[in-house]
């Protein structure tokens, strides 16, 4: 635990992404929720955005977002990552998307609760939500989200080993690596879907539902998790 500590600042994130940022700097046309990306719904599960303020949590190289800024007719999407990294490869690849598309470097749960009442959709694929303490998130995701908005989220349904996800709120120490290569572990909270219910109950979500995304092909498939609430009514 100390040594996660000692790596809190390094960014974790420095070599993720990067072959496929030299060799794919298009818009995606579509995503997919599930961890193969290959199989399950697409972005038609957020619902009609026209005219809607939308951001994706943990965006990384903004794929997703852009998609959607180009594809979905939004007000805005606002694209939030921690990550240096990964907000100076998002900046590269599609910063001429501005001003529909916002790229945001900012931790997410800080940016969450310096905006009350801004976003009618949060989302997140495999993003901020897998990675911070959700008893901080899911309360700071329900107080940015307008009456009546959305968050939608996927997540591992088990761990990639296939060991059964948490029966409560635990998180694992997954490897990672620092810029300069040295070994380090980083947090994923890796939950079962009872733990999600029950988290986004006590945010102040309603409507929350669950569906279970059968795993693709390959030899790192894993089923997905795929959660959805509503910011309940004000006090």
């Amino acid at each position: 635990m100390g040594r996660v500590t000692a790596l809190a600042s390094a960014d974790l994130w420095y070599h993720y992404g990067r072959t496929r940022h030299a060799s794919d700097r298009t818009v995606p046309d579509t995503f997919r929720w599930a961890w193969g990306q290959d199989c399950g719904p697409g972005p038609d599960v957020l619902g009609d955005l026209s005219g809607l303020c939308v951001a994706d949590l943990g965006a990384g190289a903004a794929r997703h977002a852009a998609h959607l800024a180009v594809h979905h007719r939004p007000a805005r999407v606002v694209a939030l990552d921690a990550s240096p990294a990964q907000h100076t490869m998002a900046t590269d690849l599609y910063g001429h998307l501005a001003p529909r598309l916002q790229l945001v470097r900012s931790d997410v749960v800080e940016h969450l609760q310096a905006a009350p009442g801004t976003y009618d959709v949060l989302y997140s694929v495999f993003g901020a939500v897998d990675f911070t303490e959700p008893r901080h998130l899911l309360p700071a995701a329900a107080s940015a989200l307008r009456r009546g908005g959305r968050l939608v989220f996927s997540t591992l349904a088990h761990y990639l080993s296939g060991a059964p996800a948490q029966p409560d709120v635990e998180h694992a120490d997954i490897p990672a690596k620092t810029p300069d290569g040295e070994p380090a572990t980083m947090r994923r909270w890796v939950l079962q879907e009872h733990v999600w219910a029950k988290l986004l109950d006590e945010a102040g979500f309603t409507r929350i539902s669950g569906d279970l995304l059968p795993a693709g092909q390959g030899p790192r498939a894993a089923d997905t998790l795929l959660l959805t609430a509503c910011r309940g009514p004000l006090p």
